[in-house]
């Protein structure tokens, strides 16, 4: 397979690494840039954790771009309660060797869609606040790209940041609005939490089998994880840690996996007691459909994806 061409926007938390690792590692993407802001952690330690990942992936080549140091109208909340003070476990990695690049995030984002039409594919692993900033300044932007994927959203309404919503929509709702509004469901696929509880839960048995392949990658995702797996332990009550953006990055990378998806009117609430939850119309007399929802991935597909690039095996087509 030609690898795919992608643009990533990520708030590098330890969820994000992994699927930098697999855009990176896999043998299935060809990364042209990498776009950071503020969510999981603050805008440096996002940076800095995104040249880390690339570091591990082999891609010290691409370029990565600081982006927007808050959401649109919030104050910022990171989640280092989840992913730990630094973002990566707290596990004491050491800096990456080489800064980030000069050009803002939105003005790469509008660049690289603008010189490339139709061309590459855009995965968004954060708050959406970079993509909602450009779509301020070129309201086409989502169309100039091959496909836009997101980590976004809770449609079944059962939340990892409040009962309802999940964190990067809960994060800047505002972002999450004008994207949607912006959207097709031709163009853009969102993945929710609700995949990832039900078919990217890393099990122990599934954290040993990791262990045991014993390569730097696979030392890589098992460590950086740590925090994520005590979070998980005492809050989502799953089977063990859960890995939302590598099962986003793995559906960009292989749109095969998904086993269930729908087209649907989906719109964003703003209003702090249900703050960030998706309102999913499915009503006949909805608007017309904006998204692509994928519900289901193939937990195997997505689990052996990460093993054999951990490996450093590529995921054969």
């Amino acid at each position: 397979m030609t690898p795919l061409p992608l643009l990533i926007d990520t708030d590098t938390g330890s969820d994000d690494a992994v699927a930098l690792l697999l855009a990176g590692a896999s043998g299935l993407g060809d990364i042209r840039a990498v776009t950071t802001v503020a969510g999981n952690v603050p805008l440096p330690t996002a940076t800095r954790n995104a040249l880390l990942s690339l570091e591990v992936a082999g891609a010290t080549h691409v370029p990565v771009h600081p982006g927007c140091e808050r959401p649109m109208t919030r104050p910022l909340i990171s989640a280092q309660n989840v992913h730990g003070e630094d973002g990566m476990g707290d596990v004491g990695l050491p800096d990456p060797v080489r800064s980030s690049d000069p050009g803002h995030a939105v003005e790469v984002l509008l660049d690289l869609s603008r010189r490339h039409p139709g061309e590459l594919t855009l995965v968004t692993l954060a708050p959406l606040t970079n993509i909602a900033a450009a779509l301020l300044r070129d309201r086409d932007l989502l169309s100039r790209f091959r496909h836009v994927y997101c980590m976004a959203g809770a449609p079944d309404a059962r939340g990892n940041v409040s009962a309802t919503a999940e964190f990067n929509v809960w994060a800047d709702p505002e972002a999450a609005r004008i994207v949607l509004e912006a959207a097709t469901p031709d163009k853009v696929t969102w993945i929710g939490w609700d995949v990832s509880r039900k078919d990217a839960v890393m099990t122990p048995a599934d954290q040993e089998r990791l262990e045991a392949i014993g390569t730097p990658r696979a030392e890589f995702v098992h460590r950086i994880n740590r925090t994520v797996a005590e979070w998980a332990r005492e809050v989502t009550g799953l089977a063990g840690y859960d890995l939302p953006d590598p099962i986003a990055m793995a559906v960009a990378l292989r749109p095969d996996l998904v086993t269930e998806s729908e087209q649907v009117h989906v719109d964003v609430a703003l209003g702090d007691e249900v703050r960030g939850q998706l309102i999913v119309d499915r009503r006949l007399s909805a608007p017309p459909p904006n998204l692509t929802l994928a519900r289901r991935v193939s937990e195997s597909g997505f689990k052996e994806l990460l093993f054999a690039t951990c490996a450093g095996a590529l995921q054969p087509a």
